[in-house]
């Protein structure tokens, strides 16, 4: 690797106020392909512009203030470094994206940098196999939720990697029209979508932290997806929720932590492709509303080896209709009164969920607070004693779990096997095989 002459590296040393002699711009249309770029500690003015393989490193405590005015860094080159600088103050235009970093470009790392008041924080636009790493990421905190930008935002883009990242009071991360990204090991914090994706398929989403954004993660006509290990939680207002579907397909929903949240999961006409599962196994769903609410009857998705526990409502549909047309198997159930009597962990009878007055405030959500009241509690025991019509069975689990580990052990037995189908990533270069 070429390294920038001495002179630039140590310029400060020598001379420790020339950041305010020399514009940034003119070291980095200096530094030959592939040189150390080190300027030295100051705060300097941006926007600047990288369009040939440089590396920028900002470890001598390096400040790029774009004063209110486009982005921060434009990147349109492949295979550059950008890292350990603080980004700040980009402009306020949702139409020119203003950033902390737009790029354009393939094969290029952003790691370890501070994003800081800027509308958007890394934007990926029409470029694949980038690396986005160690970055703390935060919006303009003077705007509503809604007005904020996006804190990682990938469009037309694939093959890249985003983790480890810290994203507070920003709008969303998303995925859109990409596929084959790995989202992995990110902490997002107070934002509107934790991961929100659209028409992206072969994506992966695990490890990563999402706690108090009105979304957590949420998939809209993306098939293929796979969520694994994320612990979602906090998530509260009418409309939040943990994970949610839309006419999405071929979807894992694996081993993740859904807590206190108004709806832990949502299903909406997913999966939507004919032939196709979507499989939902050894989450633990708990703490909730609703544990997982369906927006009609259909059918196609696998709820294997889960823990409900702890939630207001387990399960519920927002029409008059059952979801038992889906596999419910090996769950576990915390409102289960059956017994093991050959003690080998599954209830000796199946679960069956039936509707009662559960459906007063299904219909009317005011009504839940006075769930616990005399009134409904005796209209609650008089309709399960001697019901004046068939209630309705919401679902059945003929194999319902006892135990809360063991419903995780059985489903984790078949793992491997289950694992071999997955779609594979489209990965050419070998950047992400373990």
């Amino acid at each position: 690797m070429n390294i920038i002459p001495f002179a630039f590296v140590l310029f400060g040393a020598i001379l420790p106020h020339v950041c305010s002699a020399l514009p940034l711009q003119d070291l980095i249309d200096a530094a030959p392909d592939g040189g150390v770029l080190a300027p030295p500690k100051g705060v300097y003015e941006g926007p600047v512009r990288i369009s040939h393989p440089i590396i920028l490193d900002g470890s001598h405590g390096v400040t790029i203030d774009a004063g209110g005015e486009g982005s921060v860094i434009y990147l349109s080159t492949d295979g550059a470094i950008v890292k350990n600088l603080t980004l700040r103050n980009s402009g306020d235009q949702h139409n020119d994206v203003d950033a902390g970093i737009q790029v354009k470009g393939n094969y290029n790392t952003i790691k370890n940098n501070s994003i800081e008041n800027c509308l958007f924080g890394v934007d990926l636009s029409q470029s694949d196999n980038n690396i986005v790493r160690k970055n703390y990421i935060t919006s303009k905190g003077d705007r509503s939720l809604g007005l904020r930008g996006d804190a990682i935002r990938l469009w037309y883009s694939k093959n890249n990697e985003v983790s480890e990242n810290t994203i507070v009071d920003s709008r969303d991360v998303v995925v859109w029209y990409s596929e084959s990204n790995r989202l992995v090991n990110n902490s997002m914090r107070d934002g509107r979508y934790g991961i929100h994706f659209m028409y992206s398929q072969y994506n992966e989403v695990t490890e990563n932290s999402i706690e108090g954004n009105s979304v957590g993660i949420f998939l809209m006509y993306s098939d293929n997806v796979v969520l694994r290990r994320n612990n979602i939680s906090h998530g509260d207002g009418p409309t939040a929720m943990g994970i949610g579907l839309k006419e999405s397909s071929g979807i894992t929903i694996e081993g993740n932590n859904v807590f206190y949240c108004s709806r832990g999961m949502y299903f909406d006409v997913s999966p939507l492709q004919p032939d196709t599962i979507n499989r939902i196994a050894r989450n633990t769903i708990a703490f909730n509303g609703m544990g997982v609410v369906f927006h009609n009857d259909w059918v196609g998705n696998e709820l294997v080896g889960n823990v409900f526990r702890d939630n207001f409502q387990t399960v519920s549909v927002n029409t008059w209709a059952s979801v038992k047309r889906n596999l419910w198997e090996g769950n576990y159930w915390d409102t289960y009164l059956g017994f093991d009597q050959d003690n080998d962990g599954i209830g000796d009878t199946p679960y069956k969920m039936k509707l009662y007055s559960d459906r007063l405030w299904i219909d009317v959500p005011s009504v839940s607070f006075f769930r616990s009241s005399p009134s409904l509690t005796v209209i609650d025991f008089l309709e399960r004693l001697a019901p004046f019509s068939e209630p309705l069975l919401l679902l059945e689990d003929k194999s319902p779990i006892l135990n809360e580990q063991q419903a995780m052990l059985r489903t984790s037995a078949s793992r491997s096997e289950y694992e071999k189908d997955l779609p594979k990533r489209y990965d050419p270069f070998g950047l992400y095989s373990e």
